[in-house]
C-alpha cells in the first residue's frame, strides 16, 4: 500500500504543509498568517493551536483527514545538537522545544504540530534533519581559543537530501561517499561529508564563512572588535548588521539575487564584482573542505536557491572544479526531503532514533 505523508514546516509568518502519496505530492501549500493575528498571541509557543486548526482546514480543503495518513513529519526546531537522521518525537523534545532550551524560532513549532496531529490517527510523529545536526569531528570544534568553540548550525535538511540524491546518481551508499556540499541561499553553509557524516562545516547562522545575500560571513576578528566598542555600539544592531544586513543587502541595498542578476545583466560593474566575490568565498570554503577530506572528493554538490543562478555557478564550479567533478541541485525542497526521510523510516523503522540521541 501506498503511504501518505503529511509534512509541516512552520515559519515566522507561514506554515508550509504538504502531502505526499509515496513521493508524488497530492497538493504542497502555504498558509500566509496576518500579522495582526500572530500579534494577538504572546509568544510563538503559544500559536499551537491556532496553527493546528489552519492545518486541519486545509486537509479537509483537500479532502483529506489525519486517519488517512501514515505519518506526520515536522521540521525540526532548536534543541540540542543530534546526529542526522530521523528522530520520533518524544517527550524529552516536546519539553525543549516548548520551554525553547535552546532558542526561539517558528520551526520549534514543527515537532509539536507532528505530534498532535499524529496522536489523533495513533500514527509516528517524525522529525528530520534539523538544523542543529551536528556531527563535527573534534578537530572541527576547536575555534582557536578554548572559551569559545565552534558549532554546527546550517542547512542539514537540504545538505543531507541532496548528499542521498547525489549517491544515487553516481550508484552508490551515501555511507560510502566523500562529498562538498555547498548550499547557497539567504545563508551559506559549505559541509564535507565524511561517508555519511558531515564533519565539518560553517556555522551559517551566528557568522561564519561566506558571506550571502544577507549574512556578512566570517568578518575580520580585529574589525569586528571595533564595531562592538565603537561609540554608541549596541548589541542587537551590530548582530543584525551580521546574520540580517550584511552581504548583497549591505554592498548593493538589496538581498534579492534576481535583482543582482538584473543589474549585472544591465551592465552594473559593483554588481557584478559583489557576485563574483560571493561566488569566490564559497570556492575558497570548498577549498576548505577539500582538506578536511584529504583530497579525496568524489563529488562537490552545488545547492540552494542561488544554484538557479547559471553565472554564479560557473563561477565557483571554475575555482574548484579540478577537486571533482561538480553537481548542480538548484533550489531546496524541504517539503519533498522530510517525505522521503519520513517514507525511510517507515521503511525501515529500525532506523528511527530516540530523542537524545
Amino acid at each position: 500500500m501506498t503511504q501518505r505523508i503529511l509534512a509541516i514546516n512552520p515559519g515566522s509568518t507561514s506554515t508550509k504543509i504538504a502531502v505526499f502519496t509515496g513521493g508524488t505530492p497530492v497538493f504542497v501549500e502555504t498558509i500566509r498568517h496576518d500579522a495582526m493575528e500572530l500579534a494577538s498571541f504572546g509568544s510563538v509557543m503559544d500559536q499551537e493551536g491556532y496553527r493546528r486548526d489552519l492545518i486541519l482546514a486545509a486537509l479537509h480543503r483537500h479532502g483529506l483527514a489525519v486517519a488517512d495518513l501514515a505519518a506526520v513529519i515536522g521540521r525540526g526546531g532548536l534543541m540540542r545538537p543530534i546526529s542526522g537522521g530521523t528522530f520520533a518525537v518524544n517527550v524529552a523534545m516536546l519539553d525543549d522545544l516548548r520551554s525553547c532550551r535552546y532558542g526561539t524560532h517558528a520551526s520549534n513549532l514543527g515537532a509539536i504540530l507532528a505530534r498532535d496531529l499524529a496522536d489523533e490517527a495513533g500514527i509516528p510523529a517524525l522529525i528530520a534533519d534539523p538544523v542543529v545536526v551536528d556531527e563535527l569531528s573534534p578537530l572541527a570544534r576547536y575555534s582557536g581559543h578554548p572559551d569559545i568553540s565552534r558549532r554546527s548550525i546550517f542547512h542539514a535538511l537540504n545538505h543531507k537530501a541532496v548528499a542521498r540524491m547525489t549517491a544515487a546518481e553516481l550508484g552508490r551508499p551515501y555511507e560510502d561517499l566523500r562529498l562538498i556540499v555547498a548550499h547557497m541561499g539567504g545563508g551559506v553553509s559549505v559541509g564535507a561529508h565524511d561517508r555519511g557524516r558531515v564533519v565539518d562545516v560553517n556555522n551559517a547562522l551566528d557568522g561564519d564563512g561566506p558571506f550571502s545575500p544577507e549574512r556578512s560571513g566570517g568578518l575580520p576578528a580585529g574589525s569586528l572588535v571595533d564595531w562592538c566598542f565603537a561609540p554608541g555600539a549596541d548589541e542587537a544592531e551590530i548582530r543584525r548588521r551580521i546574520t540580517g544586513r550584511g552581504g548583497f543587502l549591505a554592498y548593493l541595498g538589496t538581498a534579492d539575487g534576481l535583482e543582482v542578476d538584473r543589474r549585472v545583466a544591465a551592465g552594473d560593474e559593483r554588481a557584478r564584482e559583489v557576485r563574483e566575490a560571493m561566488a569566490y568565498q564559497v570556492a575558497k570554503e570548498i577549498g576548505a573542505m577539500a582538506a578536511v577530506l584529504e583530497g579525496r572528493v568524489d563529488a562537490i554538490i552545488l545547492t540552494g536557491g542561488l544554484a538557479h543562478d547559471g553565472d554564479l555557478v560557473d563561477i565557483v564550479s571554475r575555482r574548484v572544479s579540478f577537486l571533482a567533478k561538480i553537481m548542480v541541485h538548484a533550489g531546496e525542497d524541504e517539503m519533498g526531503a522530510l517525505t522521503r526521510a519520513a517514507l525511510r523510516a517507515l521503511d525501515d523503522p529500525g532506523t528511527i532514533r530516540t530523542y537524545p540521541a
